[in-house]
């Protein structure tokens, strides 16, 4: 297991993506998939810049576990209390205009991984993103 601990703020965002990268790019993990990984990993690091301790900061703990062909990717943080995997998916199929504002960038990491899991552990948000890399074809949706 290879972890990252940092400081949730916007400036941070290229070195989490980058640490990504280099342990996919360790693996010889197929660079599509990699950019989708690091597209659910950026939104997600995001909000909890922008969300988890606003207006003050704290920090975030990434950690990244691969068992066979099963990543598991980790954020955890001290932050205010919120379960994304309890929000509802938006309608799609409504025009953009009529949907309320927020939720596709959550959605959009449930179609890239196969599973996303929540926990409040103590005082601690941590959600734990699965991938399968043999199942390439499940994660081109996006």
């Amino acid at each position: 297991m290879k972890a990252l601990q940092t400081e949730a703020k916007i400036e941070n965002l290229q070195p989490v993506l980058g640490f990504l990268e280099e342990y996919l790019e360790d693996m010889d993990c197929p660079p599509a998939l990699t950019m989708q990984l690091q597209v659910a990993l950026e939104e997600l690091f995001t909000n909890i810049c922008f969300y988890a301790y606003a207006p003050a900061s704290g920090d975030v703990l990434i950690m990244l576990d691969k068992q066979d062909s099963i990543l598991k990717i980790y954020l955890a943080d001290k932050g205010i209390p919120f379960d994304p995997t309890a929000k509802e998916d938006p309608d799609i199929s409504l025009d953009a205009s009529q949907r309320p504002v927020g939720g596709l960038g959550i959605y959009m990491v449930k179609q890239i991984v196969d599973r996303m899991e929540y926990q409040r552990v103590g005082e601690m948000n941590v959600l734990c993103l699965t991938a399968d890399l043999n199942k390439v074809g499940k994660h081109g949706k996006i």
